[in-house]
């Protein structure tokens, strides 16, 4: 068993940059110079998009796995959400050129995964073992009362009233092989920006519903990177960027934009 007073960490949005990854994971006391897990009784967790826009997503999974492995020898923990990127491969994988209704695409769900930063050899590697994995990741997690999300949307909430509830939803959603059911999952998970914006209230009761609903007195996110959606410049990305009255943290560090990732101590 995990030792729940032990440290809690959160990092996401990795996008196949495994070089990257480990040098942030040494960098936060985490994993060794040589790769391998120094963390003792530390958790971590990963918020999505492991995969896309970067050299090598199929290593980083594997990385993860390793990593899974030795922190569980030592009793620390690497747990995983799923993203938005993970849905979109795994679609290109299981439907691949074929036409999607409702999807401006020619080349269906290929065609938009490729757009969308898809790397045809994170495609071609994956194995039963890649697919069984991804298509097993919760969508949210709460721990230490925090609410860990991929994604900054309150769209999550249109698959049920709790954390429980939630997860059914989107495994089942994964398990199937309705088209229809794909489309509206890519676009669940890619919506983005509820937490913020110039409507106060509309931000805040944003936040409360997903909180209210989910649990926690916090959301931590990854998908809107700081870089792009948040304005902040490569340069002066240092970790989380705190928001929405303090009770919304987003790290992704843009990393395939030229930023970093973040990896940060929560508790």
């Amino acid at each position: 068993m995990t030792d729940p007073t032990a440290p809690l960490y959160a990092t996401a949005d990795i996008h196949g940059h495994r070089k990257e990854f480990g040098r942030a994971l040494v960098e936060a006391g985490l994993v060794s110079p040589n790769g391998h897990w120094c963390g003792g009784h530390a958790r971590l967790w990963l918020l999505g998009d492991y995969v896309d826009r970067g050299p090598d997503g199929i290593g980083v999974i594997e990385d993860i796995w390793a990593l899974a492995a030795e922190a569980a020898a030592v009793g620390g923990e690497v747990r995983c959400l799923l993203g938005n990127h993970e849905v979109q491969l795994l679609a290109a994988h299981h439907f691949g050129t074929t036409p999607v209704v409702g999807l401006n695409e020619p080349g269906g769900f290929h065609s938009g995964w490729a757009r969308f930063g898809g790397c045809d050899e994170d495609l071609r590697r994956l194995t039963d073992e890649h697919l069984t994995w991804m298509s097993a990741l919760p969508a949210v997690a709460v721990v230490d009362g925090i609410l860990l999300v991929h994604s900054d949307s309150v769209r999550y909430l249109e698959h049920g009233s709790d954390v429980e509830a939630v997860n059914a939803s989107v495994q089942n959603a994964l398990q199937t092989r309705d088209a229809k059911v794909w489309l509206e999952l890519s676009y669940q998970m890619s919506d983005r920006g509820a937490f913020r914006g110039d409507d106060s209230a509309k931000v805040e009761a944003a936040v409360s519903a997903m909180l209210d609903r989910l649990g926690g007195t916090e959301i931590v996110h990854g998908h809107s990177t700081l870089t792009k959606h948040f304005g902040v410049a490569p340069e002066e990305i240092k970790g989380p960027l705190r928001y929405a009255g303090g009770r919304v943290s987003a790290i992704d560090g843009g990393v395939y934009e030229g930023g970093r990732i973040i990896v940060t101590r929560l508790r």
